[in-house]
């Protein structure tokens, strides 16, 4: 009740009037049914923006540390994940990625959205970064369609790092799904599920219109924190 409430009550009618979201393909998401929705990820605020922009559902992984802060701050900073769509996911340990997989797939097997970030992390410098095979396995194992969205201007809106997002209009580009039942049963493969993230990956890359890069993103900031020079390959 509380995502309905700050989606057209509360939260959802003041963004639109501020920001006046420009959505193209938005017909590209399923009515109903299971569906994963896979972006490029830029701001903070892409898992606000998106969400809103779809008349469904939007269920997004966030870490869990947003969800056991002490105190007024953190019992607003709960309620304000919780009532966007956002479930928390332990990210500590090995078990990690795992239990971010069953997340989603109890979601898609209730016939609900559950939108990814194929790069695992936000993009250092606005570039579209090699994609994590999570979203390959979740697409196999579901047998859900993927819809590629690309957030076209959300770090000119709230480059990282940013607190506040600045007053531009927002720009999200949804693309057709794709339907990966041509791999049906070959979840673990991990040749097959890199095959379907770099479809994944490459539909963004033509949806976005961003240079990409055939390289993890956590790995250049990872470069960029230990001054490190990274050796990144443009496509």
């Amino acid at each position: 009740m509380l995502y309905w409430v700050l989606k057209y009550i509360v939260l959802g009618p003041w963004l639109k009037l501020i920001f006046r979201p420009k959505v193209e393909g938005l017909e590209h998401v399923p009515a109903d049914g299971p569906v994963i929705i896979a972006s490029n990820h830029l701001s903070f605020a892409d898992s606000i923006f998106m969400p809103l922009s779809v008349r469904r559902r939007v269920t997004f992984p966030a870490k869990a540390e947003y969800f056991t802060g002490k105190g007024l701050k953190g019992w607003l900073t709960k309620l304000f994940f919780a009532g966007t769509g956002q479930v928390p996911i332990d990210r500590s340990g090995g078990k990690a990625a795992r239990a971010a997989l069953e997340v989603g797939l109890n979601i898609l097997r209730a016939g609900g959205i559950f939108g990814i970030y194929p790069e695992g992390t936000r993009s250092p410098d606005g570039r579209l970064y090699r994609g994590k095979t999570g979203v390959a396995r979740l697409a196999l194992e579901s047998g859900a369609p993927v819809v590629p969205v690309a957030m076209m201007n959300m770090d000119k809106v709230q480059p990282i790092g940013q607190r506040l997002p600045n007053l531009k209009r927002v720009h999200i580009k949804f693309g057709p799904p794709l339907s990966f039942s041509r791999y049906a049963g070959m979840s673990g493969d991990r040749f097959i599920e890199r095959a379907v993230t770099d479809e994944i990956m490459y539909e963004l890359m033509v949806l976005s219109g961003r240079e990409y890069i055939d390289m993890y993103a956590q790995k250049v900031k990872n470069a960029a924190a230990t001054s490190k020079p990274a050796e990144p390959v443009a496509v």
